[in-house]
C-alpha cells in the first residue's frame, strides 16, 4: 500500500478520518507499520495511536508490536484498550508475557474491568503467579468485583495451581453459583495436589448438588483414583457409570483402563477396553501390565499379540513381565522380537534383559547380552553396570562380576551392595567382609540391603560371630531399624550353625510378627539337624499362617522320613492330597553349545536317554573305588533299601551331569571347559558327595546354581566348605 504525501496541519481532522478509514484496510504488519510512521509525521490525534493498538491486538499481526506501542497511548490507559490484547496474549498461551503485560498497565495507571482479570488470573494460574494472583484478589475485592463467576472461578484456580488448596476451596465455598466448569476447576487442583479422598468428596457432593458430571470431570475423578489404588472408589466410580448409563468417550475409556488395570481389577479393565473404538499404545500397554501384575500371563501376551504398533513402553513391559515371571527365556525372545522391528531398547529394557539372563543362569547369553550392552553405548551407565554384576554372579562367573565392578568409573551402594552379594553366594565370606570394609572406608554409606548381603555371606559360611557383630552394628553405628529379611538371615545364621535355642530366641524376641520364611528358615534348618520337635513346632506356625504352604508339609514329611517315621510320612502325604499340595519337584539344567536341557529324576524323555544312564554307569563304576556309596537316606520315601539307591543315582543333577561329560568325552582330559548346571532345588547330600568326587576323578570344574547358592567343585572339594 503506497504512503500517502504529507497532509497540512490545517486538515488534521480530515486526515484523522481518512487514516481510521485506510487503518481499516491494513492487512499485514508491513502495512500497519507504513500507515503508523505516515500517522506520527502527520497527525497528533492520540485516538489513532489507540485505534492502531486496538488493530495489532486484535488482528494478531503482532503482539510484540502492539505492546511496543503501548508508551504512545496516554495514561491512564483505558480497560478498552488493553483487554483485547490481555485476551489474546492468554489465548495464545504467552502466560508470562501476560502477567508482564498487566504489570505495565497496573504501572500506567490503567483501571481493570471485571474482564481484565480473567485473562491474567489464568495467566497467573499457568505460572503459578502468587503475589500477582493475591494482588489481583485485593484489586477485585476494592473494585466490587468479587461476586463475578468469572473472577471467583479464575482466583480458585489461581490458588489451587500455586500449591494454596485452602484458599481455593474457600473461594469455592463462597460462590453462589457453581457450574460445571467451577466443580470440574475444584476436582482437578484437589487431585493434582494428590487429595483424592477430598477430591472424592466433593465428586459425591457434586452429585447431589444435581449438577450432572461431565466426562472431564470423570476423567480427573477416574485418573486420580487409578493413582491411590482405592479400590472403593473404583467400585463407587463403576456403580456411578452403570447407574447414570455415562456416555463414554475414549479419555474417559483410557482413564477408566488405566485405573482398573492399575489395581488388578482386570474384568473391570477389560470391559472398559473392549469398549473403546481406538485404542492407543499407552491403554494397551496399561492392559499388558494390569494382567502382568495379576498373573495373568497369557492375557497379557493376548492384548500385546494384538497390538499392531509397539513403542518401547510396550516392549519393555513384556519383556519385564516375563523377567519377573520366571519365564527368563520368553523375555529374551520378546527382545530378540524387538530388535528385529527396530525398536532400540534403553536402560530400563536392558536391565529386564539382563536380569532375565540372570535368572535363567545361562553364560553364553549373558556374555552376549553384555558385549551388546559395550556396542550400543551403556557401558557407562551405572544401572546397567549394577545390573550386569549381579547377572555374572547368578551365572556363575564370579570373576567376570567383579571384573566389571572394578572397572566403574562410579559405584554407589547399589554396585557395592550388588558385589557383596555376589561374592556372598558363592560362598566368598571373607571376600564379601572385605568389601564390606572397603564400601565404608570409601565413606559409601551401606543400606538396609547391604547388611542383607554381609548376613547372608555370614550365614553361608558359618561366621557365627562376624555376624552377630554385624547385626548389632546396623542400629548401634548406622541408625537402621533391622527388618524381617535381617531377622530371618539371623535366624539362618544359628540354625545352620545349629545353635537352633539361639535361633528360636531371635524369633521370640523379634519387635514384628515372624513370617512364613523366618519359621520356614528355622524348619528348614531342623530338618538338616534332626530336631523333629523343635521342627514341629515351626511348621505349626507356618500352617498356621498358610494352611496350604507346601513347604511346610514337605518338610516335615522329610523330617518324618530322615527319622524313618513313616506313618508321620503318610499322614502328611494324605493330608497333601486332600488339600491339592504338590512337592515342587526337583529339575536340573544344563547349557550346551546354545540348547537347553532339562532333567527331573528319572527322567527318560531326553532323545539321548540311553547313552545318559549308560554314562550314569559308568561315572559310579569309576567312583566307588573312590569311596562313593549311594546314600539311601537321602531318599524320602519308604521303599526297598536297593531302589532307594536307584532314586538317589537318578537325580536331576546326576543326569545332566553325565550328559556335560558326554559332550565333553572328545575333549583333552584337564581341559578348562567347567560344566554349568542350574537347579531349582537345594542340592542333597548325596548329589554334593556324587559332584565332588566326578570333579577329582575326572579332573573337571563342576559348578552347580541350587536354590539359595553357588557350589564350585573342583579337585573334591567344593566352595561351600561342605556347609550349605
Amino acid at each position: 500500500m503506497p504512503i500517502p504525501p504529507p497532509i497540512p496541519s490545517t486538515a488534521a481532522s480530515a486526515a484523522a478520518n481518512a487514516a481510521l478509514d485506510r487503518l481499516s484496510l491494513c492487512k499485514t504488519l508491513s502495512h500497519v507499520k507504513q500507515l503508523h510512521a505516515h500517522i506520527l509525521r502527520t497527525v497528533s490525534d492520540h485516538r489513532l495511536s489507540s485505534f492502531l493498538f486496538n488493530l495489532s491486538s486484535s488482528s494478531s499481526i503482532s503482539f510484540s508490536y502492539a505492546l511496543s506501542l503501548f508508551s504512545s497511548i496516554p495514561s491512564p490507559p483505558e480497560s478498552i484498550v488493553f483487554n483485547p490484547l490481555l485476551r489474546n496474549l492468554s489465548r495464545s498461551g504467552e502466560f508470562r508475557a501476560t502477567i508482564l503485560f498487566y504489570q505495565r498497565i497496573r504501572h500506567a495507571g490503567g483501571r481493570l474491568d471485571q474482564f481484565s482479570f480473567p485473562p491474567i488470573l489464568k495467566a497467573a494460574s499457568k505460572v503459578s503467579a502468587l503475589l500477582e494472583g493475591l494482588e489481583l484478589h485485593g484489586v477485585a475485592l476494592k473494585m466490587a468485583t468479587l461476586s463475578d463467576p468469572f473472577v471467583q472461578t479464575g482466583l480458585m484456580d489461581m490458588y489451587g495451581s500455586c500449591g494454596r488448596i485452602v484458599e481455593a476451596r474457600n473461594m469455592f465455598d463462597e460462590m453462589s453459583q457453581r457450574d460445571v466448569v467451577t466443580w470440574n476447576t475444584m476436582i482437578e487442583r484437589y487431585c493434582r495436589c494428590g487429595l483424592v479422598d477430598e477430591a472424592f468428596k466433593l465428586f459425591e457432593e457434586m452429585q447431589s448438588s444435581n449438577v450432572i458430571p461431565d466426562e472431564m470431570i470423570l476423567c480427573n475423578i477416574v485418573s486420580a483414583c487409578g493413582r491411590v489404588g482405592n479400590t472403593s472408589y473404583n467400585r463407587a466410580i463403576y456403580g456411578f457409570l452403570k447407574e447414570n448409563d455415562v456416555r463414554m468417550d475414549n479419555h474417559l475409556l483410557t482413564a477408566l483402563v488405566n485405573m482398573y488395570a492399575g489395581v488388578g481389577c482386570m474384568d473391570m479393565a477389560m470391559e472398559f477396553y473392549m469398549k473403546m473404538p481406538v485404542r492407543n499404545l499407552f491403554v494397551s500397554t496399561a492392559m499388558v501390565s494390569g494382567f502382568s501384575k495379576a498373573g495373568r500371563l497369557d492375557e497379557a501376551r493376548d492384548v500385546f499379540d494384538q497390538m499392531r504398533k509397539k513403542d518401547l513402553v510396550c516392549w519393555t513391559t513384556m519383556i519385564s513381565t516375563y523377567a519377573e515371571s520366571d519365564h527368563p527365556e520368553e523375555a529374551l525372545r520378546i527382545f530378540e522380537e524387538m530388535r528385529l522391528s527396530g525398536v532400540k531398547p534403553d536402560e530400563i529394557t536392558m536391565c529386564s534383559v539382563i536380569s532375565a539372563c540372570a535368572n535363567l543362569g545361562a553364560l553364553e547369553k549373558a556374555k552376549w547380552v553384555h558385549e551388546y550392552t559395550h556396542v550400543n553405548g551403556f557401558e557407562s551407565s551405572l544401572t546397567v553396570n549394577n545390573a550386569l554384576i549381579n547377572m555374572y554372579a547368578k551365572c556363575g562367573r564370579l570373576d567376570a562380576a567383579r571384573d566389571v565392578f572394578e572397572k566403574m568409573p562410579t559405584k554407589d551402594v547399589v554396585s557395592w551392595s550388588s558385589m557383596i552379594n555376589a561374592f556372598s553366594m558363592h560362598g566368598e565370606a571373607d571376600d564379601a567382609l572385605t568389601s564390606f570394609a572397603r564400601m565404608k572406608q570409601e565413606t559409601v554409606e551401606p543400606n538396609a540391603v547391604t547388611f542383607v548381603g554381609v548376613l547372608y555371606g555370614c550365614s553361608h559360611s558359618g561366621l557365627v560371630e562376624e555376624g552377630k557383630k554385624i547385626f548389632a552394628s546396623m542400629t548401634d553405628e548406622y541408625n537402621i531399624t533391622p527388618k524381617l529379611e535381617h531377622y530371618g538371615c539371623m535366624v539362618d545364621l544359628f540354625g545352620r550353625a545349629n545353635r537352633l535355642r539361639e535361633a528360636l530366641e531371635v524369633i521370640e524376641s523379634m519387635p514384628m510378627a515372624p513370617n512364613v520364611v523366618i519359621w520356614g528358615s528355622l524348619m528348614s534348618a531342623c530338618r538338616v539337624h534332626g530336631e523333629i520337635e523343635l521342627g514341629e513346632y515351626a511348621a505349626k506356625h507356618i500352617l498356621e499362617l498358610e494352611p496350604d504352604h507346601d513347604g511346610a508339609l514337605v518338610l516335615m514329611s522329610n523330617i518324618y522320613a530322615r527319622e524313618q517315621r513313616w506313618d508321620g510320612v503318610r499322614n502328611i502325604r494324605r493330608v497333601m492330597e486332600e488339600k491339592n499340595v504338590f512337592k515342587e519337584k526337583g529339575l536340573s539344567r544344563i547349557d550346551l553349545n546354545g540348547v537347553s536341557h532339562e532333567f527331573l529324576i528319572g527322567d527318560k524323555r531326553h532323545k539321548q536317554s540311553d547313552e545318559i544312564y549308560a554314562k550314569l554307569d559308568e561315572v559310579v563304576s569309576r567312583l566307588k573305588p573312590a569311596g562313593y556309596v549311594p546314600d539311601s537316606g537321602s531318599v524320602l520315601v519308604d521303599v526297598e533299601e536297593e531302589e532307594k539307591k536307584d532314586l538317589v543315582l537318578w537325580h536331576s543333577e546326576k543326569l545332566a551331569l553325565c550328559l556335560g561329560l558326554m559332550s565333553m568325552d572328545k575333549e583333552e582330559k584337564g581341559s578348562s571347559v567347567v560344566i554349568r548346571i542350574v537347579k531349582n532345588l537345594r542340592v542333597c547330600e548325596d548329589c554334593h558327595t556324587f559332584l565332588k568326587l566326578v570333579s577329582k576323578v575326572y579332573e573337571r570344574e563342576i559348578i552347580v546354581r541350587d536354590r539359595t547358592r553357588f557350589h564350585r567343585y573342583i579337585n573334591g572339594l567344593c566352595s561351600c566348605r561342605d556347609y550349605w
